[in-house]
């Protein structure tokens, strides 16, 4: 595994480590930036998610790049396609089968490939390697689905055939499958690091193949963040104390989390994603930013990812009304979805974000606030 931290990288729960996915949306920032915004750049992502072959000729002034790769997809308008179409799966009449993303009239642009076939694995390993000696830190697994995530080209889930048994695929084989292709891909990669992006309310909690995905990774991207507008109150199987709990798992396992959040663009949801972050960061965990470019570019950086709230007292606890987290330099207070509005009396000596004292917070479902100590510098 990747060494995530250091006693020379300090883990500061209260501060912000920051990530970006690098779409072609965020070109104007990448394609030719100057050498100020290149330092910048350094200085305020830790991490980004890059796509090859555009990024290969950035890294020699962003080289703390992840590389994207899709963990099961065969592109269906490629020659690769015609070449291995071996590899797609099928279902019980030999119809091929999709990733279900993106699907119209009848089709989808990813095929479905069987991550169970060992040539498959290797030639995905090989074409890692090749994308690796251009220089990235580490690699972006895309769609490490151990749920269900195959469908006709309508988006309809279907069941594979399983090409080892001649039967339907079972969920345990599809989850065995991943857990093991994650595997393969630690072993041959043991100092590079590994992201999975995951479906995190795959139950069981502790099914042995989740975990073992878990554990061929350096970090666990949660593409929603906390914003997600399916994820709803209390313990049920999309309750945000279920994410949480997920989130604390990961963490036992040694391994980082990000919350990669891709929905909120309101000033609301920027400060409910941030404040979850704060609540979980073990100190080299990530956030990102990537429903609201308009605050996270070089020339717009909101100042609440240059937070310094200083080390943390301890981890969250639930109040009774809401998630509490204590910081050196400040608190942090959230109300999970589906609650009451709470009012929320915090005392005397802290200030918010415009330095204006406070001494209680009106949260209603799904908002949170964050509070610093004046007399901190």
């Amino acid at each position: 595994m990747a060494v995530i931290g250091s006693v020379a990288d300090e883990a500061q729960e209260g501060s912000v480590r920051f990530f970006v996915n690098a779409k072609s949306d965020f070109d104007d920032w990448t394609e030719r930036p100057s050498a100020t915004q290149q330092t910048w750049m350094r200085e305020h992502y830790h991490r980004m998610l890059t796509y090859s072959p555009y990024f290969d000729s950035r890294l020699d002034w962003y080289p703390d790049a992840w590389v994207y790769k899709n963990s099961y997809a065969i592109e269906s308008d490629r020659a690769v396609f015609s070449k291995y179409s071996h590899w797609v799966l099928r279902d019980a009449k030999g119809r091929l089968l999709y990733i279900p993303f993106a699907c119209s009239a009848g089709a989808c642009p990813q095929f479905a490939a069987d991550v169970g076939n060992p040539e498959f694995r290797q030639w995905w390993i090989d074409g890692l390697r090749d994308k690796l000696e251009t220089g990235y830190t580490g690699v972006y697994v895309d769609d490490v689905n151990l749920d269900w995530r195959v469908s006709d080209g309508n988006g309809k889930h279907v069941k594979p055939i399983d090409p080892r048994t001649g039967t339907e695929m079972t969920l345990s084989d599809w989850r065995r499958y991943f857990a093991e292709f994650m595997e393969e891909i630690r072993s041959a990669f043991p100092d590079t690091e590994i992201i999975h992006n995951v479906i995190w309310y795959a139950t069981p909690a502790d099914d042995p193949y989740i975990l073992r995905q878990i554990d061929a990774a350096d970090y666990i991207n949660l593409e929603r963040g906390a914003t997600d507008s399916g994820i709803r109150g209390g313990s049920g199987k999309y309750g945000f104390e279920t994410f949480l709990s997920f989130i604390d798992r990961v963490h036992a396992r040694g391994r980082k989390i990000i919350l990669d959040d891709d929905d909120s663009n309101t000033i609301a949801e920027r400060d409910y994603e941030l404040a979850t972050y704060l609540l979980i960061n073990d100190g080299f965990d990530l956030i990102g930013a990537d429903g609201d470019r308009s605050r996270m570019n070089p020339e717009n950086f909101w100042m609440g990812y240059s937070i310094e709230l200083g080390r943390a007292d301890g981890p969250l606890f639930n109040t009774g009304e809401v998630f509490q987290r204590d910081f050196e330099c400040g608190r942090v207070l959230l109300n999970q979805p589906d609650m009451p509005t709470r009012k929320i009396d915090i005392g005397n000596g802290f200030n918010g974000f415009d330095g204006s004292a406070i001494n209680s917070v009106v949260l209603p479902e799904s908002s949170a606030a964050i509070v610093m100590k004046a007399d901190c510098n």
